[in-house]
């Protein structure tokens, strides 16, 4: 299922006609263009290389700077590959944008946690301590880790102090609460893993990109991408194909 790359803008709320908040997330989605196609006659799979956020030549390397020449392409920062059925609707080039997604639209993102460093067992496995008040010797430890005569070892698993965040967690069922193609920013409800400015991978759960026939209309001008935007209902936009620059 094809998704989009993305960028953690950050948290606000927004609030509904009758009043009630919903506290969301902003991730900026896109542009996202077609570096490489992977087919399955030659590759052995079928999936789309997109690339996502301007680089400058000199942080590349040679390999990396001749995959985008060779196409004719500008530097990106990040590449991702996404797994499809269907690649015959795209071609290297094309642009995939916000439009793709719409409200009520179920997605997964994929992101990697805040670092919190060295931290004990009550921060980052939430357990209790002991009592708070005077006399006690025992408030944040971790307590009895194994038993003394049998097995008379620490049991595995055993949830310990140690290094807590950066890891890659996935969030799946958040919702899709409003699009905004003309910024290619989506409002999903509810938090998503990372800090701001985190790099995110948003993939569609209820629906696929392919099956959408709004997306092969083929490579438009650079001119006319918010003239076919303009064109959708405004927050049910379907993805659109563009030729970059």
């Amino acid at each position: 299922m094809l998704g989009l790359i993305g960028k953690k803008v950050g948290m606000t709320q927004i609030f509904d006609e009758g009043g009630e908040f919903t506290p969301v997330t902003a991730i900026e989605v896109g542009p996202c263009t077609v570096v490489q196609k992977m087919l399955a006659e030659k590759e052995g799979y079928g999936a789309l290389q997109l690339g996502f956020g301007p680089a400058k030549a000199k942080r590349l390397s040679k390999a990396e700077r001749g995959h985008f020449e060779k196409k004719g392409l500008p530097m990106f920062s990040h590449l991702r590959e996404f797994r499809t059925c269907k690649t015959e609707g795209f071609e290297v080039g094309d642009e995939l944008i916000a439009a793709g997604f719409k409200s009520g639209d179920l997605i997964s993102v994929t992101g990697v946690t805040k670092g919190r460093g060295f931290q004990g067992v009550i921060k980052r496995h939430g357990k209790h301590g002991g009592p708070a008040s005077h006399g006690s010797d025992f408030h944040r430890r971790p307590g009895s880790i194994g038993m003394r005569t049998w097995p008379g070892r620490v049991p595995k698993n055993m949830k310990m102090p140690g290094h807590m965040g950066c890891d890659r967690v996935s969030v799946d069922g958040l919702k899709v609460v409003a699009v905004r193609p003309d910024d290619n920013v989506i409002l999903v409800q509810g938090s998503v893993p990372g800090a701001r400015g985190g790099l995110l991978l948003v993939v569609p759960q209820d629906v696929s990109f392919e099956t959408r026939p709004e997306l092969k209309r083929g490579k438009a001008g650079a001119g006319s991408a918010k003239a076919e935007m303009a064109a959708l209902p405004e927050q049910n936009a379907e993805p659109v194909a563009q030729e970059s620059k």
